[in-house]
């Protein structure tokens, strides 16, 4: 889906995303754990890695108490991964966006290595000042959300947690390319509304 989005539409690689969300996970299981936001209950934290328009790129499952930080690097090897390796001795590199909650020096030597400019949100600043373009990302989660199987996670392994993410991104994705799709392109079947069902 993504090599079609890219070939039809074009991805955003230039400002990529990453951020965390937790969900319910009534059931417990293995990427379950106490949430902090919502009074101790089990709870699914995922982490997506978004392009500029929001489109996911790689997502990864852990526990609701996991911190985002130690899921930076598991989620960024899946989009180097697809992406490829950067070329050596380029002077713009792609640029990160953060939020505060990644704010360490093993984050920044670990975006150095793999070639990303990190833009982090700081302490102490407003909101719009340093919001910076995080909001793909959460995006991202709200389409994920529109899935009610990620909403409220009732599995209990981890391979199935994970094939219920793949499977809300692929869809994500191809309902964001048939939406760009019918303005730029015609076929005989071409949806006449923007309201996919």
């Amino acid at each position: 889906m993504l090599a079609a989005f890219d070939r039809m539409i074009g991805l955003d690689l230039e400002d990529l995303s990453v951020d965390g969300a937790i969900t319910k996970s009534p059931c417990g299981g293995e990427v379950s754990g106490r949430s902090p936001v919502d009074r101790g209950k089990q709870g699914t934290k995922r982490s997506v890695a978004a392009d500029g328009g929001g489109i996911p790129r790689h997502l990864v499952a852990a526990r609701a108490n996991e911190h985002d930080s130690p899921l930076l690097e598991p989620t960024l090897a899946g989009v180097c991964d697809m992406i490829g390796p950067l070329p050596q001795g380029r002077d713009d590199l792609p640029n990160l966006h953060l939020d505060r909650g990644y704010e360490s020096a093993k984050t920044h030597d670990l975006l150095h290595v793999l070639g990303f400019e990190p833009h982090i949100a700081a302490k102490g600043q407003p909101a719009p000042i340093q919001a910076g373009r995080r909001w793909p990302s959460e995006r991202c989660h709200a389409w994920l959300n529109g899935y009610g199987k990620l909403r409220r996670c009732t599995d209990q392994r981890k391979v199935v947690v994970e094939f219920y993410l793949c499977l809300a991104a692929a869809l994500t994705v191809i309902r964001r390319l048939i939406n760009r799709a019918r303005s730029l392109y015609r076929w005989p079947t071409r949806p006449t509304t923007r309201r996919l069902r």
